[in-house]
């Protein structure tokens, strides 16, 4: 066992390594989704406020843009404010970031016997929980689609209603 005090020195390191990492993948978000809406870090710098040295700092990942100007950053590419500062633009489907309130929960396998298992973040956003009823539809061209079932009868009754 070590020193007390190298073991808090250890502890800062991991703390900084973790930070640059998170540095790195919001300069890369940022670096993406500028160029993906062309623009230049002159269009980006005047939206939000600051010089264009501040946004080649913040793609460059030298410095990170306080909460307020992230704020600012996601709205503008319509992103959220979690997808912007913690989003892997290499995934697994090698697929960009999705606009505010749309997500990409990973992929899953289907079991023996058609068994999936929902993504932890996919029932977390969704609030679903163990033994919850879920109706899937389908649609052929476009594909199989999961919702709550208390929620699915209550919207089918309102267009019910409505008819």
């Amino acid at each position: 066992m070590g020193c007390p005090w190298n073991q808090e020195k250890e502890g800062a390191e991991d703390a900084v390594t973790a930070s640059g990492r998170r540095n790195k993948v919001f300069s890369e978000n940022l670096t993406e989704l500028r160029k993906i809406n062309h623009l230049t870090q002159e269009d980006i710098a005047e939206k939000v406020g600051v010089s264009r040295q501040s946004v080649a700092k913040w793609e460059s990942g030298e410095t990170v843009p306080d909460l307020d100007k992230c704020k600012i950053l996601a709205d503008i590419f319509s992103v959220s404010l979690d997808d912007l500062a913690n989003y892997d633009i290499k995934n697994e489907l090698g697929l960009g970031m999705p606009p505010k309130g749309k997500h990409l929960f990973g992929i899953v396998k289907v079991g023996d016997k058609g068994q999936i298992v929902i993504p932890a973040k996919a029932r977390e956003v969704f609030d679903i929980k163990a033994g919850e009823r879920l109706v899937v539809l389908g649609d052929e061209g476009m594909g199989i689609a999961i919702a709550k079932a208390d929620d699915f009868i209550k919207m089918a009754n309102m267009v019910k209603k409505d008819m």
